[in-house]
């Protein structure tokens, strides 16, 4: 007859495309998935249902290790969440901003007396603002990639690291 032993359970919800390095840290910290429940999917999210044995020695520290290695996957996500938002910020603001351009070049065309002046001064502009809204996009969001790789690379290292950490208290 085999050995009692008991366990603690948890689960994980992930992105799907961070399951893989998930499991692979977490086995650091002494979980294993439990075989016993799927793998739920949906949204582009998963949930991985891990045990670890009751009877681990430096549970608080692995615990404490886990955290930092938590902290530092969120930390990735992020900042490679950053670029999308840089890059939709800016575009918008330019497409706004073309709004508010032709917004007044139509005040100015429809005014008592119109001013087609203005609003040929105002159209140019507002014209401009649109049509530049998504290369600005993709050029603010090429910027932002660029700019960010150092740190995503620097927060994998120190991920690397911690689990090194929690590997050697197994």
């Amino acid at each position: 007859m085999s050995e009692f032993e008991s366990f603690d359970y948890t689960k994980v919800t992930v992105a799907e495309n961070q399951m893989s390095q998930y499991m692979d840290g977490y086995e650091h910290f002494g979980w294993k998935v439990d075989s016993n429940v799927p793998i739920e999917k949906g949204m582009g999210k998963v949930t991985i249902h891990l045990k670890r044995s009751r009877t681990v020695l430096n549970k608080m520290e692995l615990t404490r290790l886990q955290r930092h290695f938590e902290a530092c996957m969120s930390e990735i996500v992020a900042l490679e969440n950053s670029t999308e938002s840089f890059a939709m910020i800016a575009a918008l603001t330019s497409g706004v901003s073309g709004c508010a351009f032709m917004a007044g070049s139509v005040f100015a065309v429809t005014a008592a007396k119109p001013i087609i002046w203005l609003m040929i001064l105002l159209a140019i502009p507002g014209f401009f603002l649109w049509g530049i809204a998504y290369p600005l996009y993709k050029n603010v969001k090429k910027w932002r990639a660029e700019k960010v790789k150092p740190l995503i690379e620097a927060k994998l290292d120190e991920a690397e690291k911690v689990c090194e950490k929690g590997h050697a208290l197994l």
